[in-house]
C-alpha cells in the first residue's frame, strides 16, 4: 500500500493523498465493464486517472511508464491485505493532513 502525498496524487484524488496498491499488469483481467472505463493521461506529466463512466469510481489501470497496474485502494470491496505500507513523497505533504489532532470524529455525517 502506497499513500502518496505528491501534488499530482492530491489533484487526482481530490484529497490529501492517494492510496494505491501495485501489481503486475498480467494480474489485471477484466471480466466485464471494461468498455465503461475512461482513462485520462495528463499531457506532459506522468500521471493517469481511470474511472468508470457509469458510477465515477476510480478503477485499476496499467501504468504507461512501467509494467505495473495501479489499483486505487478505495475501489476494493474488501480491506487490502498488505504486508508493507509506505507514506511516500512526504516532502510534499500538506499541513492539513495531520495538523488537526483536535478535530472531532463522527461515525457518519455530523449533526449541525
Amino acid at each position: 500500500m502506497f499513500m502518496c502525498h505528491c501534488a499530482q496524487c492530491r489533484k487526482i484524488s481530490g484529497s490529501s493523498y492517494a492510496s494505491n496498491l501495485f501489481s503486475d499488469t498480467s494480474s489485471l483481467v477484466w471480466t466485464k465493464g471494461e468498455d465503461n472505463i475512461v482513462r485520462f493521461d495528463a499531457p506532459g506529466r506522468d500521471f493517469t486517472k481511470a474511472f468508470c463512466r457509469t458510477c465515477g469510481s476510480g478503477v485499476p489501470y496499467a501504468s504507461n511508464s512501467s509494467d505495473k497496474v495501479i489499483i486505487p485502494a478505495g475501489s476494493l470491496n474488501a480491506e487490502p491485505n498488505s504486508a508493507q505500507n509506505f507514506k511516500i513523497f512526504m516532502a510534499e505533504n500538506t499541513h492539513w493532513t495531520s495538523n488537526y489532532p483536535e478535530a472531532k470524529t463522527c461515525q457518519g455525517f455530523p449533526e449541525f
